[in-house]
């Protein structure tokens, strides 16, 4: 690990200023960290005007103006820690963006919904190493980042990108971390410690998979059906019709992890309950499709369905409303196209 994690001040650069991006961006920096953030347009330009202003859960609000931004990669140099906080399917866009931040012992820590499109690297069985071709259909991921600089991570904070350099955080502060191979690593314990000194809730794991796949539960039921129906998380749990059919996913989903052989520490039941605690919530998905965004749908859905097949699981739900879930996504993206074409702004 490179000995700037044992210092105060580490050089970090967020890929991505969205909600996650941002409030990892504002906190980091806070804390006493050199950060930078990779960003595009409105977000870029309101970064350089004034950093990036936090709003707490009690309504207060913190504004970290020492964030720096920029357009490109090579105007920042090299760091000691990339966050890519980016939605999965917009990785591919910025994979090139990641070799010019890299030093010899940069690491990477990804912090994607759904199934990571590292998932079956360093992992034993019959599928190790395969790369999932709806996550990185070219293989562009796995040659701009290599597997030996991943630490995987999960973002469990609910947060909402109220504007440019605007950030709500809703509730939560959890960003466990771990090894790929399940190695309780110095540099796993490093960045973990710098996640803890601006804040969050970090700890390394073992088993990065396992808890990956209890997040991303929530994210393959709650995130379309929100997405398909306008409905938030509460209304979702509370509405028994919607309530079964999250649940019915899970199963499915809960048999496919048990032909991979992950142990899942919490229950469907408890999963939907906490999921219900957050409230009124828009999942990331609905937030998309009501702002006329692509949707983030193969990592949270389409991989299920393909792992689904892979390990001759049936996945009757899931597959019904990933096919539903497509629907909207492709009329989301025609209506963009025809935005593009028209000159809208």
């Amino acid at each position: 690990m490179t000995t700037a994690f044992s210092l105060a001040q580490v050089r970090i650069c967020v890929i991505g200023a969205g909600a996650i991006g941002g409030l990892l961006a504002a906190r980091l920096s806070l804390s006493g960290n050199d950060v930078s953030v990779l960003a595009r347009g409105e977000s870029l330009s309101a970064i350089e005007r004034g950093g990036i202003t936090l709003v707490e859960p009690d309504g207060s609000r913190v504004v970290a103006s020492e964030v720096r931004a920029a357009g490109r990669a090579e105007a920042l140099g090299t760091q000691d820690l990339v966050v890519l906080a980016v939605k999965a399917h917009q990785l591919a866009g910025v994979a090139a963006s990641v070799p010019p931040l890299l030093h010899a012992e940069t690491v990477v820590l990804t912090l994607q919904n759904g199934i990571p499109w590292w998932f079956f690297q360093k992992f034993p069985g019959p599928f190790e190493g395969r790369r999932l071709p709806n996550l990185d259909p070219d293989g562009i991921l796995e040659r701009a980042i290599p597997f030996n600089r991943i630490l995987g991570s999960i973002a469990y904070p609910a947060a909402e990108r109220d504007a440019p350099g605007v950030v709500r955080l809703v509730e939560g502060d959890r960003f466990p971390v771990g090894e790929l191979d399940g190695e309780m690593s110095a540099r796993a314990s490093a960045v973990a410690d710098v996640l803890r000194r601006a804040g969050f809730v970090s700890k390394v794991v073992r088993d990065i998979r396992s808890q990956l796949w209890v997040k991303a539960w929530g994210n393959l039921a709650f995130n379309p059906i929100s997405a398909l129906t306008g409905a938030t998380l509460g209304e979702i749990c509370r509405f028994p019709p919607s309530r079964e059919l999250a649940a019915r996913m899970m199963r499915e989903s809960t048999a496919i992890a048990e032909q991979l052989g992950l142990r899942l520490r919490l229950s469907i039941e408890q999963r939907i309950e906490g999921a219900a605690k957050v409230g009124e919530h828009k999942t990331s998905m609905l937030q998309d499709a009501e702002a006329g965004r692509p949707l983030e749908l193969e990592a949270l859905v389409g991989s299920f369905v393909e792992l689904g097949r892979l390990t001759a699981t049936p996945t009757p739900s899931i597959d019904a409303v990933y096919e539903l879930a497509a629907t909207l996504d492709a009329r989301i993206r025609a209506g963009a196209r025809r935005d593009a074409m028209l000159g809208a702004p």
